[in-house]
């Protein structure tokens, strides 16, 4: 056990087994206080995307998207492009490929340190490098394959968060449909629109994306959500 003890708390180990400590706390006073850390990643990718969602929803093309949008779909390198058919940045790419959107953040944060936690525990203690540079050389090398397990292991829980709101119910994904609008639109004037969705016609409150006019009766294209939640952005279809 003392052994145990002081591979863990090594100069190698301290790191990442005080950071799943904090994670292991975190999680557990949210579990029992119900006190919700709900951490906007709003994190501006600031160029109009082109997602091909591989879903039963139309292809995404107009509008300035951020990772909030895309969050619930499996989004690959080669999807992600903007009009000019130039790439994400890499670490955007990176955010996305291992599920890092898609999932709770903090929940594919806390797998990915924990098998980062393991991967430095278990090579460090088989070379005992724990407490010499080498031990080091290994603990930036283990990162990179524990986004991979990551990947692998949180993938499977994308379709069981997908199906869940807040208050465990399925949630209505209107993002991607197609709308009719019952007023005319512009600028930042506010109109209704009548969305078809899970077989039955809603209305939903939405502005222009770009502020053009949209007339009574056109078809639009629902692009994204406001942050408030309260009406959703859209487009000529």
């Amino acid at each position: 056990m003392d052994n145990f003890i002081n591979l863990i708390f090594s100069e190698v180990n301290i790191i990442l087994t005080i950071l799943l400590i904090l994670l292991i706390a975190y999680w557990i006073l949210t579990s029992v206080s119900g006190i919700d850390f709900d951490y906007d990643m709003d994190i501006d990718v600031d160029v109009d995307l082109d997602v091909d969602l591989d879903l039963d929803i139309n292809t995404i093309d107009p509008g300035s998207m951020d990772f909030e949008d895309i969050s619930s779909a499996e989004v690959d390198k080669t999807h992600v492009v903007n009009k000019r058919h130039k790439p994400l940045k890499w670490w955007q790419v990176v955010l996305i490929y291992f599920n890092f959107v898609g999932l709770p953040f903090m929940f594919t944060f806390t797998v990915w340190i924990f098998l980062w936690w393991l991967s430095t525990l278990l090579s460090t203690s088989i070379t005992g490098s724990y407490d010499n540079t080498f031990g080091f050389v290994l603990f930036f090398i283990c990162m990179i394959p524990a986004l991979f397990f990551t990947k692998i292991f949180t993938t499977p829980f994308k379709s069981f968060f997908k199906n869940l709101n807040k208050d465990g119910d399925k949630p209505t994904d209107f993002l991607g449909r197609n709308a009719v609008l019952l007023s005319t639109i512009s600028g930042d004037k506010m109109g209704n629109a009548e969305v078809l969705a899970d077989g039955n016609p809603m209305n939903i409150y939405v502005k222009s994306l770009d502020g053009t006019e949209i007339r009574f009766r056109e078809s639009v294209l629902i692009i994204k959500q406001s942050p408030d939640k309260n009406y959703f952005l859209v487009s000529k279809y």
